[in-house]
């Protein structure tokens, strides 16, 4: 049995491989997304917003990664194609086995 710090794990080798299937399935149908650049966008802005950014990115290092009480929260450290890195949070909110929200907070610039 997959938990949810593996799916989540998951989540961000999806963005490192480029397996949408895999983001797909751990999404829910009513997910929305917020960051600095987003306010709630919905599932289908998203994948077209959002997901094309994979293509730039090589590696994520996860620092920290808690899940607890219907909510995850990951620090980590992401490197792009170009060799930068930065550092982000992200706050998951969790339905069952799948995410329904998740907020970005953006840290450090890349490189």
């Amino acid at each position: 049995m997959t938990t949810m710090p593996d799916r989540i794990r998951d989540y961000y080798r999806a963005y490192e491989t480029g397996d949408q299937a895999i983001v797909q399935q751990l999404l829910s149908d009513r997910f929305t997304f917020t960051s600095p650049l987003d306010d709630a966008i919905d599932r289908a802005t998203y994948f077209a917003k959002c997901w094309p950014g994979h293509k730039h990115l090589q590696h994520f290092d996860i620092r920290q990664l808690i899940v607890q009480d219907g909510h995850a929260l990951i620090r980590y450290e992401a490197e792009s194609i170009d060799g930068s890195r930065f550092e982000n949070v992200e706050h998951f909110e969790l339905d069952g086995d799948q995410v329904s929200h998740i907020d970005v907070y953006f840290g450090s610039l890349p490189d």
